[in-house]
């Protein structure tokens, strides 16, 4: 390898440290979930319960099939019962309250810590066991395509990537998987934009992620579907020497993130391949 090339890659594996710092504590806090409710009665945080319950089964045990699954909803019926502590967080802070309805219609987030032993408990029960072993760092490099535009969802994102980067970071917090994006900087020393993205063999494209900082290497490529009016997406990843590859459409780049983060964690936690 030339002097230059070592160069090269020492400067974009610099580039990346502060944002791989940052993003590596997303598998932090797994028995704790949280999910948007209207005001603070109980009827809403009722159901705020039932959702991050389901939530944390799945950050907990990496297993995201267990999403689907309808004996969830007998536990779900009993959320509370599995609650270690909760809060809020008013999404309109600082907005004064303008009717005597203002409390009740404002939008919070309400945060959940579960108890590990129950969470453990219904895992159990469920026949999928806490994977509570390392966590890898999931190097992710994305291509998105809306017509004849081509770019790569970036850690210092333009405004045209700051929603998807994001969603990103969201699915990694939601699903406890940590990530890193790269930066702009970092693509245009390895020889990747958006145009050439498609260009790129798998093989490559896996091994310049994982150059990237990364300890696997998570490449999807999103395009519009006008008929549809929802994206088509592609995914791949290797993982201890098997290549992994499935596909998503009809769906919002939300919910594709969603999928895809959790599917690598059902991957990597042995618990399954992709739906």
């Amino acid at each position: 390898m030339s002097a230059v090339a070592v160069m090269i890659r020492i400067s974009i594996l610099a580039a990346l440290i502060c944002c791989t710092a940052t993003l590596a504590a997303a598998a932090d806090d797994l028995y704790r979930a949280q999910t948007v409710v209207t005001g603070r009665g109980e009827a809403n945080r009722t159901v705020g319960f039932a959702a991050c319950l389901a939530d944390v089964l799945v950050k907990v045990s990496g297993a995201v099939k267990l999403a689907d699954d309808p004996r969830l909803a007998a536990y779900q019926s009993r959320a509370g019962d599995f609650v270690k502590a909760y809060s809020y967080h008013d999404q309109m802070s600082g907005t004064p309250i303008r009717d005597e309805q203002g409390t009740r219609d404002r939008p919070y987030d309400l945060i959940v810590d579960f108890d590990e032993r129950k969470i453990d408990d219904v895992l159990k029960a469920l026949g999928v066991a806490p994977w509570l072993s390392h966590r890898p760092l999931l190097a992710v490099l994305v291509e998105m395509g809306l017509g004849a535009t081509h770019y790569i969802v970036t850690a210092d994102a333009g405004l045209s990537a700051v929603a998807p980067r994001q969603s990103l970071l969201a699915s990694s917090a939601r699903r406890g998987m940590p990530i890193v994006l790269p930066d702009a900087a970092a693509l245009a020393k390895s020889g990747i934009d958006g145009a050439g993205f498609a260009k790129l063999p798998p093989a490559a494209l896996a091994a310049r992620a994982t150059e990237l900082g990364g300890e696997v290497a998570l490449v999807g490529r999103l395009k519009w579907d006008d008929s549809d009016l929802a994206w088509a997406a592609e995914w791949q990843m290797q993982w201890q020497g098997r290549p992994h590859r499935w596909q998503l459409r009809g769906v919002t780049f939300d919910e594709v993130f969603r999928r895809a983060i959790g599917d690598a964690a059902q991957i990597i936690s042995d618990n399954g391949d992709p739906a």
